[in-house]
Protein backbone atom coordinates (compact mmCIF):
# COMPACT_ATOMS: atom_id res chain seq x y z
CA UNK A 1 0.00 0.00 0.00
CA UNK A 2 1.39 3.51 -1.14
CA UNK A 3 0.64 5.78 0.92
CA UNK A 4 1.30 9.88 0.33
CA UNK A 5 0.51 12.63 2.82
CA UNK A 6 0.05 15.95 2.12
CA UNK A 7 -0.97 19.01 3.53
CA UNK A 8 -4.41 20.05 1.93
CA UNK A 9 -5.15 23.82 0.47
CA UNK A 10 -8.10 23.37 -0.08
CA UNK A 11 -9.34 25.61 2.51
CA UNK A 12 -7.79 27.43 5.58
CA UNK A 13 -7.60 24.46 7.67
CA UNK A 14 -4.59 22.82 6.18
CA UNK A 15 -5.19 19.43 7.54
CA UNK A 16 -2.95 16.44 6.95
CA UNK A 17 -4.25 14.25 4.71
CA UNK A 18 -3.19 10.85 4.27
CA UNK A 19 -3.94 9.05 0.93
CA UNK A 20 -3.51 5.36 -0.19
CA UNK A 21 -5.16 3.33 -2.56
CA UNK A 22 -7.37 -0.25 -0.77
CA UNK A 23 -9.49 -2.27 -3.02
CA UNK A 24 -9.52 -0.17 -5.91
CA UNK A 25 -10.71 2.78 -4.12
CA UNK A 26 -8.95 6.13 -3.03
CA UNK A 27 -8.84 6.58 1.07
CA UNK A 28 -8.43 9.47 2.05
CA UNK A 29 -7.94 10.20 5.98
CA UNK A 30 -7.60 13.34 7.58
CA UNK A 31 -9.85 15.78 6.01
CA UNK A 32 -12.22 17.79 7.62
CA UNK A 33 -14.31 18.80 4.43
CA UNK A 34 -15.44 17.72 1.34
CA UNK A 35 -12.95 19.64 -0.48
CA UNK A 36 -10.21 18.17 1.42
CA UNK A 37 -11.61 14.88 0.22
CA UNK A 38 -11.14 15.88 -3.54
CA UNK A 39 -7.87 17.67 -2.99
CA UNK A 40 -6.56 14.35 -1.56
CA UNK A 41 -8.25 12.34 -4.79
CA UNK A 42 -6.94 14.68 -6.91
CA UNK A 43 -3.16 15.17 -5.57
CA UNK A 44 -2.76 11.37 -5.14
CA UNK A 45 -4.02 10.65 -9.02
CA UNK A 46 -2.88 13.46 -11.21
CA UNK A 47 -1.63 16.61 -9.25
CA UNK A 48 -1.64 19.98 -11.30
CA UNK A 49 -0.09 23.25 -10.74
CA UNK A 50 -0.20 26.36 -12.31
CA UNK A 51 3.30 27.24 -14.59
CA UNK A 52 4.37 30.53 -13.82
CA UNK A 53 8.22 31.54 -14.91
CA UNK A 54 10.12 34.43 -16.80
CA UNK A 55 12.19 34.55 -20.43
CA UNK A 56 14.36 35.73 -22.13
CA UNK A 57 13.15 39.46 -24.20
CA UNK A 58 15.23 41.40 -26.03
CA UNK A 59 14.90 45.08 -27.38
CA UNK A 60 12.73 45.41 -24.48
CA UNK A 61 13.88 47.87 -20.95
CA UNK A 62 13.96 44.66 -19.01
CA UNK A 63 15.64 41.10 -19.99
CA UNK A 64 13.08 39.08 -18.72
CA UNK A 65 9.52 38.46 -18.91
CA UNK A 66 6.97 37.10 -16.94
CA UNK A 67 4.74 34.58 -17.92
CA UNK A 68 2.09 32.43 -16.97
CA UNK A 69 -0.34 29.30 -18.24
CA UNK A 70 -3.84 30.18 -18.20
CA UNK A 71 -4.92 26.86 -16.47
CA UNK A 72 -3.01 24.33 -14.32
CA UNK A 73 -0.69 21.46 -16.08
CA UNK A 74 -0.03 18.02 -14.79
CA UNK A 75 2.87 18.53 -12.21
CA UNK A 76 4.52 15.65 -14.54
CA UNK A 77 5.04 17.69 -17.39
CA UNK A 78 6.09 20.72 -16.03
CA UNK A 79 10.03 20.15 -16.39
CA UNK A 80 9.20 19.56 -19.80
CA UNK A 81 7.34 22.84 -20.08
CA UNK A 82 9.57 24.61 -18.29
CA UNK A 83 12.31 23.64 -20.39
CA UNK A 84 10.75 24.56 -23.31
CA UNK A 85 10.06 28.17 -22.21
CA UNK A 86 13.88 28.43 -20.88
CA UNK A 87 14.83 27.81 -25.07
CA UNK A 88 13.01 30.62 -25.86
CA UNK A 89 13.90 34.15 -27.07
CA UNK A 90 11.18 36.72 -27.26
CA UNK A 91 11.68 39.97 -28.98
CA UNK A 92 10.00 43.20 -27.53
CA UNK A 93 7.04 44.56 -27.86
CA UNK A 94 5.07 41.94 -26.30
CA UNK A 95 1.54 42.97 -24.80
CA UNK A 96 -0.13 41.90 -21.74
CA UNK A 97 -2.69 38.71 -21.81
CA UNK A 98 -0.65 37.96 -25.53
CA UNK A 99 -0.48 34.43 -26.48
CA UNK A 100 3.36 33.06 -26.09
CA UNK A 101 2.62 29.42 -26.75
CA UNK A 102 -0.64 27.66 -27.26
CA UNK A 103 -1.07 24.44 -26.02
CA UNK A 104 2.42 24.06 -24.35
CA UNK A 105 3.51 20.81 -24.44
CA UNK A 106 0.15 18.98 -25.82
CA UNK A 107 -0.75 19.78 -22.49
CA UNK A 108 -4.18 22.18 -23.91
CA UNK A 109 -2.87 25.20 -21.53
CA UNK A 110 -1.61 28.67 -23.11
CA UNK A 111 1.16 30.58 -21.92
CA UNK A 112 0.93 34.15 -21.76
CA UNK A 113 2.11 37.14 -20.84
CA UNK A 114 1.87 38.25 -17.60
CA UNK A 115 2.73 42.15 -18.46
CA UNK A 116 3.28 44.28 -21.25
CA UNK A 117 7.09 45.20 -22.21
CA UNK A 118 7.45 48.46 -24.98
CA UNK A 119 10.27 47.96 -27.51
CA UNK A 120 13.41 50.24 -25.89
Amino acid sequence: MDKKIFTCIACPNGCRLTVYEEDGDIVVKGASCDKGIDHGINEYTNPMRMLTTTVAITGASHRRLSVAGNAEIPKSKMEECLAQLYDLQLTAPVEKGQVIIRDICGTGVDVIASRSMKKR
